[in-house]
């Protein structure tokens, strides 16, 4: 007999603020592309799903490509069509490093002071 707690697990999450987010989206336009797999890297091994190991496969790859595509090639037909895939590639890395791979953060509850009941009903305190 299996159950749901089994079969499915705990969500695996990582949190993180803005300004993580930024600083792994400054990476990727200041390095100009070139360690765009690197936060990647980082979201595949913290968490660790499948879905990871694919987004840091395609930049991993993405950056096997181009790098020797820009040293080959010296054609001008071509310098349009590299320049649209590193804007797109730098544009979809962005848009995940702020929005999709990391959470929010989630601050803890506050704990009711000591003494003071968690909950009180509305109206006089002392019944009628």
């Amino acid at each position: 007999m299996t159950t749901t707690a089994m079969t499915t697990g705990t969500p695996r999450q990582l949190p993180a603020g803005w300004m993580q987010r930024v600083a792994w989206t400054a990476l990727v336009w200041c390095s100009l592309g070139m360690l765009v797999w690197v936060p990647f890297l980082y979201v595949a091994i913290r968490r660790g799903l499948p879905s990871d190991w694919g987004a840091f496969a395609a930049f991993a790859l993405y950056e096997c490509v181009t790098l020797p595509w820009a040293v080959i090639t010296s054609e001008d037909d071509s310098d349009a069509f590299f320049g649209g895939a590193v804007i797109v590639t730098f544009l979809v890395a962005s848009w995940l490093l702020l929005f999709a791979v990391f959470d929010a953060k989630t601050r803890p509850a506050l704990a009711p002071a000591y003494g003071q009941p968690p909950y009180q009903q509305p109206g006089y305190p002392y019944g009628r």
